[in-house]
């Protein structure tokens, strides 16, 4: 099976990837980028680049099915540290680094996600998600870790998307950020959209096509080191935005710890302090985001039970903090 598309003398000069994804319904320049790399895209029985400009009155040969197969989950034998689990639905401590599901733009659905370890011990989840996210009812950043909520059947899953909806849970997380804190607690009321130069991340300094966004702060206790300042707090959030915990801190001087996609520093450089020089070169590194689910609460789908499930700190968190505040003060 082939499809061929005969370029138009108007479209002379454009790149090859462009137009022709301009002219397949459902498939996307990545796409074609893709079937460019795999040679099922011809001119003239040769394989040209994504970059080629177009002459006008070419032939251009598609072979197979330019759509992708459709991607699906598949059961993956992964350790889990669920906290409960029921016929209706699982808590789980996610621990940071594993990606919660598969995206659309992930070739072959990717592995080693927490939906692949649901499948592999439930062997069924809600469809509600369809198949790349199955069960899946909130998500937590790759590099966040902490308590998730899953839905094992459609019924639990509806009635735990509109507690959501309606910020009938609460959720609360544990953070380190930059700087000290002014205020004991405070409220950030600040809508979130996609940030238009970067897309990997959000802004609240977009006037149009944000999302209301607000987030409750606070502070546990404000640490002075050789390292430099911190606070260490707790979050709880109204409104379960992408990013928005780091978003918002970011947004008013104090990004999360190990968050360089917002700010934060890769590493946390010792300075001077009056009992002793440090050299330059003693840094803490964290090859992840100081942000943990620490709490959550909620009413049961099916019992109407009020649940509340905590998660401590892990282990990297603790001894980045045992680390920060040893030795002299700054």
């Amino acid at each position: 099976m082939s499809i061929t598309y005969t370029v138009p003398d108007e479209a002379a000069r454009q790149r090859l990837d462009a137009w022709l994804a301009s002219q397949m319904e459902g498939v996307s320049r990545e796409r074609v980028q893709t079937l460019l790399e795999e040679g099922k895209i011809r001119i003239a029985g040769t394989n040209p680049r994504a970059s080629y400009r177009l002459r006008g009155g070419e032939a251009v040969e598609v072979l197979g099915n330019p759509a992708p197969p459709p991607l699906k989950a598949v059961p993956e034998d992964i350790p889990l540290d669920v906290v409960y689990e029921d016929n209706e639905l699982s808590v789980v401590n996610k621990a940071a680094g594993m990606v919660v599901h598969a995206g659309a733009g992930m070739r072959d659905g990717a592995g080693g996600t927490l939906v692949n370890a649901l499948l592999h011990r439930y062997q069924s989840l809600s469809g509600v998600g369809g198949d790349l996210r199955p069960g899946i009812v909130h998500r937590l950043d790759k590099d966040t870790s902490g308590l998730i909520i899953v839905a094992r059947n459609d019924a639990a899953h509806a009635r735990l998307s509109d507690m959501f909806a309606h910020r009938e849970l609460k959720k609360t997380y544990i953070a380190l950020v930059h700087g000290h804190l002014k205020q004991d607690r405070g409220t950030i009321d600040a809508p979130i959209a996609r940030d238009l130069l970067r897309r990997t991340r959000m802004t609240t300094r977009r006037k149009t096509g944000t999302r209301t966004a607000v987030s409750h702060y606070t502070v546990l206790r404000r640490i002075s080191s050789r390292f430099g300042q911190y606070t260490l707090i707790t979050v709880r959030i109204e409104t379960g935005r992408t990013h928005q915990i780091r978003v918002h801190m970011a947004s008013i001087g104090h990004p999360v710890v190990g968050d360089t996609l917002y700010g934060a520093p890769a590493r946390l450089v010792a300075g001077p302090s009056r009992m002793r020089t440090y050299p330059e070169t003693e840094a803490l590194t964290l090859n992840r985001n100081f942000l943990h689910a620490a709490e959550l609460e909620f009413e049961h789908p099916k019992t109407r039970e009020t649940m509340h499930f905590e998660a401590r700190l892990p282990r990297e968190l603790e001894q980045l903090l045992l680390q920060i505040e040893s030795g002299p003060k700054q």
